[in-house]
């Protein structure tokens, strides 16, 4: 059986300091993220087993586990190509230009995630995701790491909202967190997202 492994971060831990310090870096990195591929490849050797001795009993807890341990992997996988130590203020090209057309402006867009991101309540994330049926970009609230988001959207751009990936640095002050968010975007990854994505290319591109 194929196994989800840990991918390897493509800059250092300290690289995103000061908006993210070393050390959630490496905590949010090698303790959360791997806890995320342990759950789901013991969710799929589970029920591997629950098919070998054709015992479904617990066929409902071992779905959410899946579903909730390979979000968590994908979701951070893709944060982690959505950050960058260097990169410029805003997307140009279609990316900005799909921004405006469908948020108004990038400053609109911007207050928009802001005002999602800070509206979780509890543990979630914020992102800009491309919804493959309307054919538009929109922006969602993603609860826990799977719960309230639409089955057609393809995200683009994520924000981690749950406390272990700010609260050693920004403590209950989400606000600073998410501000200091704009500064470590890699816009070239959420540009060749959108461009895949709605040229139906590609799902959710982790590479």
């Amino acid at each position: 059986m194929n196994k989800y492994t840990l991918p390897e971060l493509t800059y250092d831990y300290a690289a995103l300091e000061p908006s993210i310090s070393a050390r959630i870096m490496e905590l949010h990195h090698s303790k959360h993220h791997a806890a995320y591929v342990a759950g789901a490849n013991g969710a799929l050797e589970q029920l591997a087993e629950a098919r070998e001795k054709n015992d479904f009993a617990n066929i409902n807890k071992l779905q959410k586990d899946l579903a909730f341990h390979l979000s968590g992997h994908i979701n951070h996988s893709i944060f982690w190509k959505n950050l960058a130590p260097t990169n410029s203020d805003r997307p140009d090209g279609e990316l900005g230009l799909a921004i405006t057309e469908f948020f108004g402006s990038f400053e609109a867009f911007q207050l928009h995630f802001n005002a999602a991101a800070m509206g979780i309540q509890g543990s979630g994330w914020a992102f800009l995701a491309w919804d493959s049926l309307g054919q538009r970009l929109i922006i969602e609230q993603l609860y826990d790491q799977q719960s309230n988001v639409a089955t057609a959207s393809v995200p683009l751009l994520m924000l981690d909202m749950w406390e272990h990936a700010f609260y050693l640095d920004y403590q209950n002050v989400k606000g600073d967190y998410v501000k200091a968010f704009w500064n470590i975007i890699n816009w070239a990854d959420v540009q060749t997202r959108f461009s895949l994505a709605s040229t139906k290319t590609h799902g959710l591109l982790l590479g």
